[in-house]
């Protein structure tokens, strides 16, 4: 095998484990007890699923709809406190846009400042 190719797959495993680790927070792939095959394969399917749909959105969000300068693009995260703001409405539509916005806003701030924090310390 070439090394190219070893370093490349060797790659592909920090991507899975970043998508597991992903699923577990935002959509409860590890909130299953397990009993039985069946019903554990049905629970990852559909968590699996969930992420799917969350990475997906998030993809088609960031493809159709450059994000500003000003704010972080749209991510799994922020699409799946979207939705559960639509599926269980304690505030308003706007509100929870207006929220988001701001969020999004604030952790671009963060990582500018960050970055220029880091840009600073080295040598």
């Amino acid at each position: 095998m070439p090394l190219c190719d070893l370093v490349r797959v060797a790659g592909r495993r920090w991507t899975v484990e970043e998508t597991f680790q992903a699923a577990k927070g935002l959509v409860g792939l590890d909130e299953h007890q397990v009993r039985r095959w069946a019903s554990w394969h049905r629970w990852a399917t559909l968590a699996m699923l969930a992420h799917a749909f969350l990475a997906v959105t998030a993809a088609v969000e960031r493809r159709n709809h450059p994000t500003p300068d000003a704010l972080i693009p749209l991510t799994s995260n922020e699409v799946q406190h979207l939705f559960s703001a639509l599926v269980s409405p304690v505030h308003d539509l706007a509100y929870r846009l207006l929220w988001s916005h701001w969020r999004r806003q604030h952790q671009a701030r963060a990582r500018d400042s960050h970055y220029r924090r880091q840009a600073a310390a080295q040598p």
